[in-house]
């Protein structure tokens, strides 16, 4: 088992890799054994890079070029560490990372991404000079614009190891024109060859130690053993400040005058300095104006009242007619009762939210004593986008929302984008990298233009006038240049998938030629049978690609092929790059850098259940902490895209607030396009996203729905908020008194995580890898998170925060040990015998793992806060066609059956959970099996006309007025909730209408699902056939109409056909009858035609396309109705019945 000591590791000591899948199962301490940088020839095979191959590959005739490149070691520092890094970097963005289970991570040199060139100095695979030095093959130097650093004078172009050799070992003398270098510091060399960095207000340097402790940062010491005290706890003031009264990089305060003096010398700045400003909230709470809310309580209170009456009043009044009607009925009203409370009772605290961006940008990016230079102290953000199928999932519009989000006005320091691809596509990889390419352009044009919204794909479709307060006179021109340029993109991006196929043909066949010589030459006066060769897929670059194949193969399919990590953009630099004037676009004082970019496909074999999108999350989750280790997380379908540039901003104000510290996510409202203007099928879900998640941002917290959220990574990882209260429930605490705990110093409380035991309170660093895993990177991440993800302590109020002027340091470099690292944790065993997916991470175990994972959030005492912007914040697509949509529904109503039936229902909440919290909870695990119900009340309208009874005896007015007073309050709700939610009242209806429609179709099939799994282990699936298709492919609303077939349709369409007939049949009984009952006809048909008026979408969507559906089908239809009638008439006629109505006449 690893120490226990996990926090005192350095990264130097730390695993890159597995090797031996006992010794990892087995948790055994294992010997590093490094990254292999190796570069794949054309069939395949890795040539390493290391002297042991050396000598045995140089006698190959298909490699004659090696370079052979050392990583800097304590005993061989050519040049200054930084310098090294940087380079070491510069491999790193330029190698694809394989490996996994069993298998050597491997670093694969790559010459080209994609077969278009890229520019762009941070994309792997930029263009760039090679080494002009015989057998070299390596990229010359260059600086942060991509241009070349070139030595001496003469120009000739070396690499940086050929430099140091001439250096070192050649006397200083130039390999070209065999002078001598003028200058041989490559930090000078960067800055002679014009690059102009803004360097921090220097400060006198310490005395003593070496160069590298002298750069000492925060992020540094995290990683030493200051992190923990002599008790061996951690300790927080050790972990802030580095030395005792001095101050520098990566301490909170700096000194007035540069003198590393004492506060008590009266040259210090301390806290109180800044506590002394008036302190401005980032964010505040609008309440529900009390004309509405007022009200709006007080009708719930009546509502509640008056159904209770009337509930009463049904069960004492039976009608002795037909009581099995009358027993139905009221089992059904008093279960939609029920349900009506669970769902109406979380409203009650409705509130509105709004954040103050000009606050935010004075506190984290404007100069202050602690910030002299006005550098972002915005904590770090990772972006995560999941996709699996690129067939399914376009890859044009993957790659729209990763351009969305690498324009994001975010620190572009401080954003980093990762892309799930679950699987292992080439083609997401290639777009991935056309994105990047293409991200040179869009990116500096939206910043110079402050363009929105930041998708290429939907500015340039908006139909508004995109010129309108555009001041900047060379726009129009601009523009039209980047609109040219997007074309050619699409254009690239749609022949991806033919140019992968044409290209892995066009390599396969030169294999089978080369194989079908070789087999000649070795026997040559044999018959020579056809070679076979599998049929693999290849890369830009001339090699196989590692994952998933166009045509499957052992260890290359989308459930058995390695993980792959490529940098796409390596990390931005961390001071501003300006553009120049000459060039595509005049980007002057524009910046240019562009964020961290990294593609991500965790290793899949067969035998291990891989979760699907919430195992892919939590791979992301683990690879983003060893790379960039953002305190924050913000995950996006790769459909959704940012509509609103400063969303992040936005949602970043509430986790940075006071109290921040305590929330778990901020969840932003899904916004879609695309939806016919009607919205036929609600799919806007409006009610849900505007009324619903409002009322629970009055209490503990709207719940997670699975995109367009801001996670803090530390509630991610299973630990419980900061001063979480005790709980001692029960009503015999004074009668057997708890244990009582050991005070616990508040700095330490901040990583508890509590578990079954009440004396789990903090985190037990023995358990830490039985609950994370065996990386010791990722443990050491952990604490860098937390502290990170703090707000700022800039007012007494402020509990648990941190110091002002704390991330403002650079960020660590990345080296390959670290991506190594990262590749190992996205492993399929990594996962073994821990808590990812259990309680760290996402969820595992429901199909809606997003309302499980937020729901373990709130139950550990955690808040949440719903952020709804002016400008909305993201947006996406959904399915508007009416199969679509209801298979879409039933998954999320099978997810609802499957937490009911499971350990996260909301009836074993934990007490840090509100009551009303819980009932909002417990709505969403029961709210599919009101549709038994509803089936039932459905139907029973039918019964009564074909029966001639009723549900009561008769229409008496005590009934009637119970009626009205019911229906006049549901009304007045919703007249209340349009109000404070600012919906439409057809937003409304089409809600209820679609309510009827899922609660008869999908919520029963996933209650019949979810029984059926619980009880017997059987899992059903409903598959589609389609049977009609659009014919207009201009028609952006095509796909509405067209009609597949599934067979939750049944139910739906049963319930139309009987009430259609038993309207029919009940007007002719009554007709023909001697005493018509006209009351209960009326009843009757009154409550069919509110569930056909329900039911009306559904029907339309049958009908296909406006003006396809044939006159005599409706004439057929009325035609069969009365003949049904008659029939009906014909068989149980009405006793002495000698004219039509009987005693009944017309005026």
């Amino acid at each position: 088992m690893a120490s226990n000591n996990h926090f005192t590791n350095s990264r130097s000591n730390l695993s890159t890799n597995s090797d031996a899948a006992e010794a990892v199962r087995n948790h055994q301490q294992q010997q590093s054994p490094g990254v292999t940088f190796a570069r794949r020839t054309s069939s395949g095979r890795y040539v390493n890079y290391s002297r042991d191959d050396l000598d045995s590959e140089l006698g190959s005739v298909d490699f004659t070029n090696y370079t052979v490149h050392i990583p800097p070691t304590p005993d061989n520092q050519p040049m200054d560490p930084s310098i090294s890094q940087k380079v070491e970097e510069q491999y790193v963005s330029s190698s694809l990372f394989t490996g996994g289970f069993n298998s050597v991570t491997r670093a694969h040199l790559m010459d080209k991404v994609i077969d278009s060139e890229t520019s762009h100095p941070q994309m792997a695979g930029a263009k760039g000079s090679s080494c002009a030095i015989p057998g070299c093959d390596v990229k010359v130097m260059s600086d942060g614009r991509g241009q070349d650093l070139l030595p001496c004078e003469c120009d000739f172009k070396i690499c940086r190891d050929c430099f140091v050799d001439a250096v070192k070992a050649g006397g200083g003398m130039c390999p070209g024109c065999k002078e001598p270098y003028r200058n041989t510091d490559l930090t000078d060399l960067a800055e002679d060859n014009g690059q102009q960095k803004q360097q921090r207000p220097m400060l006198p340097p310490p005395s003593g130690g070496s160069k590298m402790e002298r750069r000492l940062s925060l992020m540094k010491s995290t990683k030493s053993g200051l992190m923990r005290s002599q008790t061996g706890d951690f300790d927080h003031n050790r972990w802030l400040f580095e030395t005792s009264g001095t101050y520098g990089y990566g301490n909170a305060f700096w000194t007035k005058d540069g003198n590393l003096g004492s506060e008590k010398d009266g040259h210090g700045m301390g806290p109180q300095d800044l506590m002394s400003r008036p302190w401005r909230p980032l964010t505040r709470k609008l309440q529900i104006p009390a004309a509405v809310i007022s009200p709006y309580r007080l009708l719930i209170f009546i509502r509640i009242v008056v159904l209770a009456l009337f509930l009463m009043w049904r069960i004492k009044h039976q009608n002795p007619d037909a009581v099995w009607l009358w027993g139905m009925s009221v089992v059904c009203e008093l279960w939609f009762a029920f349900s009506w409370l669970l769902d109406q009772l979380p409203k009650l605290c409705p509130i509105n939210r709004a954040t103050d961006l000009n606050v935010l940008k004075e506190k984290f990016e404007t100069p202050t004593p602690s910030n002299p230079t006005g550098k972002s102290d915005l904590p770090g953000l990772d972006m995560f986008v999941s996709t699996a199928d690129p067939d399914k999932e376009p890859p044009l519009v993957t790659s729209n929302t990763i351009l969305s989000i690498l324009a994001a006005d975010y620190p572009v320091e401080k954003l980093a984008c990762y892309v799930s691809d679950d699987g292992g596509a080439l083609l997401t990889f290639e777009a991935m990298a056309e994105a990047a390419s293409f991200a040179n352009i869009w990116v500096p044009f939206c910043r110079k233009h402050n363009i929105e919204p930041r998708n290429p794909d939907s500015y340039f479709s908006l139909k508004r006038d995109p010129y309108k307060n555009k001041v900047k006179a060379d726009f129009v021109k601009d523009r039209r240049k980047v609109k040219r340029e997007y074309d050619e993109y699409k254009v690239r991006i749609n022949g991806l998938p033919d140019s992968i196929r044409r290209r892995s043909d066009a390599y396969h066949a030169r294999e089978e030629i080369k194989a079908m010589k070789q087999q000649r030459q070795n026997k040559e006066d044999e018959i020579v049978e056809p070679v076979k060769i599998p049929k693999a897929t290849w890369m830009a670059d001339g090699t196989h690609w590692p994952g998933t194949w166009l045509n499957s193969a052992p260890d290359h399919s989308r459930s058995d092929h390695a993980g792959i990590i490529q940098v796409m953009l390596k990390p931005p630099s961390d001071e501003p790059l300006h553009g120049v004037s000459e060039g595509f676009l005049d980007l002057t004082d524009v910046d240019i850098r562009l964020p961290l970019l990294v593609y991500v496909s965790r290793e899949k074999r067969p035998g291990y259940d891989h979760n699907k999108k919430a195992g892919a999350m939590n791979a992301l989750v683990r690879a983003s902490a060893i790379m960039s280790n953002g305190p924050f997380i913000l995950n996006l379908d790769c459909d959704h895209y940012i509509y609103n540039s400063q969303a992040l901003r936005e949602g970043m104000c509430f986790m940075m607030d006071r109290g921040g510290d305590r929330l778990c996510y901020v969840q932003f409202p899904q916004r879609f396009e695309g939806i016919d203007p009607s919205d036929r099928y609600a799919n806007h879900n409006t009610v849900f996203f505007d009324v619903n998640m409002r009322a629970l941002d009055g209490l503990m917290g709207p719940v997670y729905v699975g995109t367009g959220c801001l996670f803090r990574r530390i509630a991610l990882y299973g630990f419980d908020p900061p001063r979480s209260k005790e709980h001692h429930p029960g009503c015999c605490s004074c009668c057997f008194p708890r244990k009582k705990k050991k005070k616990i110093p508040e700095e330490n409380r901040s990583l508890r995580m509590g578990g079954d035991s009440d004396d789990d309170e903090e985190m037990n660093l023995s358990l830490v890898p039985k609950k994370f895993g065996n990386s010791t990177f990722l443990i050491d991440s952990i604490p860098v998170a937390e502290f990170q993800g703090r707000p700022l302590a800039d007012h007494p109020a402020v509990q648990n925060g941190r110091p002002p002027g704390a991330l403002t340091i650079p960020r660590e470099l990345l080296d390959a040990s670290t991506v190594a690292e990262a590749i190992a944790v996205i492993s399929c065993w990594y996962e073994d015998k821990t808590e990812w997916g259990t309680r760290i991470g996402w969820i595992y175990g429901s199909v809606t793992e997003d309302v499980v994972t937020g729901y373990r959030m709130h139950n550990r005492g955690w808040k949440s806060v719903y952020c709804v912007t002016k400008r909305d914040a993201f947006r996406g697509t959904a399915p508007i066609n009416l199969t679509d949509r209801l298979h879409q529904v039933l998954r999320w109503a099978t997810g609802s059956v499957e937490i009911f039936f499971s350990r996260n229902n909301a009836f074993l909440a934990s007490p840090r959970m509100k009551i009303l919290q819980r009932i909002a909870y417990l709505n969403v695990g029961i709210y599919p099996f009101t549709s038994i119900f509803l089936i039932v009340y459905c139907f029973l309208p039918a019964l009564s006309l074909f029966s001639g009874q009723f549900i009561v005896q008769t229409l008496n007015v005590t009934f009637l007025i119970y009626l009205l007073i019911i229906s006049i309050t549901l009304c007045l709700l919703a007249l209340l909730e349009i109000k404070w939610s600012g919906i439409s009242l057809e937003e409304w209806w089409r809600n209820e209408q679609f309510w009827l429609i899922g609660g008869t179709s999908a919520h029963l099939a996933a209650v019949i699902q979810g029984l059926l799994k619980v009880v017997a282990g059987i899992e059903i699936s409903f598959t589609l056939t389609s049977k009609s298709g659009g014919d207009d492919v201009d028609d952006e609303f095509a796909d509405l109409y067209i009609v597949k077939w599934t067979s939750l349709m049944i139910p739906p369409i049963t319930i139309m056909m009987v009430n259609l007939i038993a309207i029919a049949v009940g007007f002719s009984r009554t007709i023909y009858s001697v005493i018509p009952q006209w009351s209960k006809l009326i009843g009757g048909v009154f409550f069919s035609f509110w569930v056909l008026a329900h039911l009306y979408p559904f029907a339309k969507g049958l009908m296909g396309r406006r003006g396809k559906t044939p006159t005599i089908v409706y004439v057929w239809s009325g035609l069969i109705a009365i003949t049904i009638s008659l029939l009906w008439v014909a068989v149980n006629p009405p006793a002495g019945s000698t004219q039509i109505g009987g005693s009944f006449t017309f005026p």
